[in-house]
């Protein structure tokens, strides 16, 4: 006998009040009960569909917008109610601002429950649109279907769909007309890249089937507008790729470094993979101030150009600098901080685990001729030990800017023994860095938090905090 279909569960009459994790607005029903609630806005009185309950709290999506809320606008993208990737478009930006500082003021009081001395105002974004440098979009030979296709009795035989994973899928894309996340250029060129292949024998790929050709396609820019492109297929025919990327340079002399991998892997991670250089130069060249830096199709840089320069701005007012410094930059990626600071410092020493950004860094070092700054590859708790400090000396100020997991704890015992002046930690998980914060409050004293808004229109937010020695 087969499982009975459970009916769907309503809730009318949830007044949303504020914003919860990973950007579900949350809220109660009129009988005091908490929801988490995906496409609300706090001031919204909804109708929520419960999906799903956790730990005895239901998570659901808005059913119906019964009143809406001062704050709510319309939502600019046409993809909007089925993409996800910027769930707060309908979020009046000033509000989403208001929204980050609230939740980064709720993680370090709730979690590191730490004195903070000065609570800065949020750094708002530059660019609210096209300010991305680098997109990723899938090739699908099941794109998503909308709601009116599905009850429609038309037979639709071109299934094939370009852009992003519908979310909550690992196969169905969201075949995209338009996104406001990168240049229009960009936009174009994928565009461009689905009308060229759609009436061919081009087959994109199936990640259920696992067949197909075109798989995934990345593209990098520049301020300039340069572009660099990377083509993930699932086999190699010379003749047909030849002819996609030929035609491609043609239409998009912008296109000035080209490379294609070959990835017959069941996920669409290649970063372990060789790549193939197939045109023009071997990286991008992009400019943070004054400083220069290559920009390679592995490379890790922040995806947001404008204000990595304002978030490491931050950085450089909250170190405070004399010149004189001694400087430890701790998971520092292609050496972007630590290069961008190096000409306020007598030396800095960055620590990356990941190999192919220490390529870079060391790269970029030699195209600025900075010659106060030295790299290691390595994990950050195995590279800084106590002989690391006794050949590169104590530091003076100390940055660190780990992943969202945070600091592991024998990197915090570190750092807790360092007796460095000044810990500048920078952050993309509030959660983790509150965590840290409390474990770092044994010696230091956060003196000031600045959050820095890098990707508008999501729940993302990085912060910028500034410890001294007590």
């Amino acid at each position: 006998m087969g499982r009975r279909k459970r009916k769907p569960k309503f809730v009318e009459n949830v007044r949303l009040s504020g914003i919860a994790d990973k950007g579900r607005a949350v809220g109660r029903d009129q009988g005091g009960q908490v929801y988490f609630v995906e496409g609300g806005v706090p001031g919204d009185l909804v109708t929520v569909h419960v999906q799903k309950k956790k730990k005895g709290v239901p998570f659901g999506k808005v059913e119906k917008l019964e009143e809406p809320s001062e704050e709510r606008v319309e939502a600019f993208c046409p993809h909007f109610d089925l993409c996800g990737g910027c769930k707060w478009q309908n979020l009046d930006y000033d509000a989403q601002l208001k929204y980050k500082t609230e939740y980064v003021q709720s993680a370090i009081k709730r979690i590191g429950k730490v004195e903070v001395g000065e609570w800065e105002e949020i750094l708002a974004g530059a660019k609210t649109n096209y300010y991305r440098n680098k997109l990723e979009y899938s090739f699908s030979s099941a794109r998503w279907m909308t709601e009116e296709e599905i009850q429609s009795d038309e037979v639709i035989e071109d299934k094939k769909g370009l852009g992003f994973n519908k979310s909550g899928t690992f196969d169905k894309v969201i075949d995209l007309n338009t996104c406001f996340l990168q240049s229009e250029r960009s936009d174009s060129l994928r565009n461009w890249l689905r009308d060229y292949t759609r009436g061919t024998d081009f087959e994109y790929y199936n990640s259920r089937s696992r067949k197909g050709w075109l798989r995934n396609i990345m593209i990098r820019t520049t301020e300039k507008g340069e572009m660099l492109i990377l083509l993930s297929l699932a086999y190699e025919d010379r003749e047909k790729r030849e002819q996609l990327l030929n035609d491609m340079l043609e239409a998009y002399p912008e296109i000035v470094s080209m490379y294609y991998v070959i990835s017959d892997k069941v996920n669409s991670v290649t970063i372990d993979l060789d790549y193939h250089h197939y045109h023009g130069k071997d990286v991008l060249t992009e400019f943070l101030g004054e400083v220069e830096f290559k920009i390679g199709p592995k490379s890790f840089f922040q995806t947001n150009t404008t204000q990595a320069k304002a978030l490491y701005d931050v950085v450089k007012e909250y170190a405070d600098f004399q010149g004189t410094e001694n400087v430890y930059d701790l998971y520092t990626g292609l050496g972007s901080i630590a290069l961008y600071i190096a000409s306020d410092v007598e030396q800095v020493t960055g620590i990356e685990e990941i190999p192919e950004a220490i390529h870079y860094a060391k790269i970029n070092q030699e195209v600025n001729q900075i010659e106060n700054a030295t790299f290691y590859t390595g994990d950050v708790k195995d590279i800084l030990t106590e002989s690391f400090v006794e050949k590169h000396g104590k530091a003076d100020v100390i940055i660190t800017d780990p992943p969202r997991v945070g600091m592991h704890k024998e990197v915090v015992e570190t750092l807790l023994n360092s007796g460095a002046k000044k810990i500048v930690y920078v952050s993309c998980n509030p959660a983790t860095q509150a965590r840290d914060l409390d474990l770092l409050s044994e010696a230091y004293s956060v003196k000031k938090i600045r959050p820095v808004d890098m990707f508008p229109h999501t729940h993302h937010v990085e912060t910028v905090a500034l410890l001294e020695l007590n």
